[in-house]
């Protein structure tokens, strides 16, 4: 449960609630671990992990994407659960979003929600989840098909499982290989993620670097 503005809110479930009702409880609360969501008249606060499951997980996937982009001298900027926000239509926060490409115009230096209507949207968005699983695989997905995201990874960390959509004109469908970032399979994601459990990241990195190159 999260306090915001003398309200006791239900958490991780989507509640019915209007636009300028979800602002004033997503513009208010401070709580650090609280994550914003809204989509077609339901909105969701969700509470971040704290413990080494999730942490681990969003650590490793972060340096796949950053090495591989590194390796392949792609223009690449990650955002770790940064808000974007569609004015009177939708908001997320994802565990990790990437701008990717040689024309993408960051937005600027803000502790404010990116604006969606001045901004484009991240191409690349993942999400680790556990018990948040089921709502990645669902009513989230619904969410990034009509934000302008292309491609979304979804995360479950209690099995090391990397579910991959591409998304094109609001629809999305599993892939076995990132098309924003070529060449990358998402097996060769789901094997790093294997390592993790018994190799420190010295390891991995060397290992990544080697098959990368």
């Amino acid at each position: 449960m999260v306090i915001a503005s003398n309200l006791q809110l239900e958490t991780d479930i989507w509640i019915k609630s209007s636009w300028k009702q979800f602002l004033s409880i997503a513009d208010k609360l401070s709580h650090p671990k609280a994550k914003f969501y809204y989509y077609r008249g339901y909105m969701r606060v969700e509470m971040s992990p704290v413990g080494p499951l999730h942490a681990r997980q969003n650590s490793i996937i972060s340096k796949i994407i950053s090495l591989y982009a590194t390796v392949k001298n792609l223009r690449i900027v990650e955002l770790a659960n940064a808000s974007f926000r569609q004015q009177a239509k939708s908001e997320f926060q994802p565990d990790l979003s990437y701008y990717i490409g040689v024309e993408f115009k960051l937005p600027p230096r803000t502790n404010t929600p990116i604006n969606l209507n001045e901004f484009n949207a991240p191409r690349l968005i993942v999400e680790i989840g556990a018990s948040s699983v089921n709502d990645d695989l669902g009513t989230k997905r619904l969410l990034y098909e009509t934000s302008g995201i292309e491609e979304y990874w979804v995360i479950d960390a209690s099995s090391n499982k990397v579910i991959a959509f591409s998304i094109s004109d609001g629809r999305s469908g599993t892939v076995p290989e990132s098309l924003v970032l070529p060449g990358l399979t998402i097996s060769l994601v789901e094997s790093a993620l294997k390592r993790s459990q018994t190799e420190d990241d010295g390891a991995i990195n060397r290992w990544l670097l080697q098959t990368f190159s």
